[in-house]
């Protein structure tokens, strides 16, 4: 089973709008084209579709993303409106694949750069992991622990740590992948069952620059995506560049 993770579009209303010197939108082309490459199962959209939060760059998204050979789901991020979001395809929360499943919670905060569960988000997350004991990997937008850039880690997950709490009891969790961060990045967390692996991902659009304590672009890296290969009860992951 081959997942392929692609996040942080960051469209505009205008399909030529540019965003530090480049258009989102050609660059979000360029990686599907390259995703289609890879022969993918299902595609995983991790969240800030859009830059202006337009029902219009919703529609840029999904005419995009209807161009995967694969079935994909989104999940909202903190520069996203999930009920525009809903009108074009619904925000599914979990897949089933095989002898696999993805959990892929909301963790937007209205109006807030950060992101948190909350309590409803904690509960239905622990309800979906008690249900079923197959391997699971979780896909949301906020990074649930530090990434090394001050900036970004005063913007992640505000309640990673009840989060870390709940996964503790449940070991059929593998890793989770988050967006957010415009950068690969790989980190781990150890819980009572074993490390839980902690996979970034690049954007489609434009990179950070990694361990910088202020916003800074990384004006070297290029758009990406992450391949994660299911494999019995383990998987293998890699970040590939796409030169647009």
């Amino acid at each position: 089973m081959r997942l392929v993770q692609i996040t942080d579009f960051h469209l505009n209303a205008v399909p030529a709008t540019h965003s530090h010197a480049s258009c989102p939108l050609r660059r979000l082309e360029a990686v599907i084209e390259a995703v289609n490459r890879e022969c993918p199962d299902q595609v995983l959209v991790t969240g800030d579709i859009s830059q202006d939060e337009t029902a219009a760059s919703y529609r840029l998204a999904v005419d995009a993303l209807n161009r995967l050979d694969a079935p994909w789901a989104w999940l909202a991020g903190n520069h996203d409106q999930p009920m525009l979001m809903a009108k074009h395809r619904e925000l599914p929360g979990e897949l089933s694949l095989g002898d696999w499943r993805v959990l892929m919670p909301a963790t937007r905060v209205s109006g807030q750069p950060y992101g948190a569960l909350g309590a409803a988000g904690l509960a239905w997350l622990n309800e979906r992991l008690a249900e079923d004991e197959r391997p699971t990997v979780i896909a949301m937008h906020h990074p649930p622990m530090r990434v090394g850039s001050a900036w970004l880690d005063a913007i992640g997950l505000t309640d990673g740590e009840a989060f870390w709490d709940l996964i503790e009891a449940h070991e059929q969790v593998h890793a989770v992948f988050f967006g957010h961060v415009h950068q690969a990045f790989a980190g781990h967390r150890r819980v009572a069952g074993g490390d839980v692996a902690v996979y970034g991902c690049p954007s489609t659009n434009r990179q950070f620059l990694p361990d910088a304590a202020t916003f800074a672009i990384d004006e070297a890296g290029a758009p990406g995506y992450r391949v994660i290969d299911l494999q019995d009860e383990t998987l293998v992951t890699r970040i590939e560049r796409v030169d647009t």
